[in-house]
This record gives C-alpha cells, sequence and structure tokens, in this order.
C-alpha cells in the first residue's frame, strides 16, 4: 500500500470513531496491533495494549472516562509506512467534572497490507492526568 492509501485508512479510522464506530476502526487495524498511550495510571485509557481487545479496552476506557467537547484532527501526513495525524481536544473527565485542553500527535504504522500495526498517542498526559486527580 502507498503513503496515500494509509493516510486514507487513518482518514476512515477517524470517520468511523466520530461515528462512535469501534467496530469499523478495528476493522482497519491487525489482530495483534500494539496500540500505545503512555502517561500516568491516574489516567483509566494510558497504558500499553495488545490486539483487538487491547484496543478496544482504550476506547471502553475513554468512552467511559471522557466526554469530549472538541476533538478535531488537522493535519493528516503520510511518509512511507507511518501515518501522523495533528490534532486538538477539549475533554471532561466524568469522575471529577474537570477539563483538559491539548494538542495532540497520533502516529499510525501500517504493514504492507493495509493494516494498522502500530498506533501510539504523543499529547500533553500532565493536563489529562490533572483533570482525573
Amino acid at each position: 500500500m502507498s503513503a496515500e492509501d494509509n493516510k486514507r485508512t487513518v482518514q476512515q479510522i477517524f470517520e468511523a470513531f466520530g461515528r462512535g464506530d469501534i467496530p469499523g476502526v478495528l476493522g482497519h487495524v491487525s489482530e495483534d496491533v500494539t496500540w500505545k498511550a503512555p502517561g500516568p495510571s491516574v489516567v483509566s485509557y494510558f497504558g500499553d495494549r495488545r490486539g483487538h481487545a487491547g484496543a478496544t479496552e482504550f476506547f471502553v476506557q475513554l468512552g467511559t472516562s471522557v466526554d469530549f467537547e472538541h476533538f478535531e484532527p488537522g493535519a493528516f501526513v503520510a511518509d512511507d509506512d507511518k501515518v501522523v495525524v495533528l490534532g486538538r481536544e477539549r475533554g471532561r473527565v466524568k469522575g471529577t467534572g474537570k477539563t483538559f485542553d491539548n494538542e495532540w500527535a497520533l502516529v499510525f504504522t501500517f504493514d504492507g497490507g493495509g493494516k494498522v500495526t502500530g498506533f501510539q498517542c504523543y499529547e500533553n498526559t500532565a493536563a489529562i492526568a490533572e483533570a482525573f486527580s
């Protein structure tokens, strides 16, 4: 698959996520995906996960703990087997009522067959952890 094909796939992933269609997201993800959202354990969806079960757990934890007031991908940058998405989010933590507002970068790594084999999130983990505390 080309870098442009991979970019289109990530755009489809974001469209599915926007509809709340997690099976639609997982349809683009390999069975043995590595899913990483590093950060302190006070944030329920942070951590390293593996496979569809791990990615599903990430989305379950995210959905049960945060209401997004704003979530917007901006630039989609594709190069070889990587697609980087730059965006911004504002969320309210359900358990505390506190908000966080930050920019993020998400990196998707692809195999040669068009499936995501790696996901890594880069964001202001301190701001999110503060909202969870």
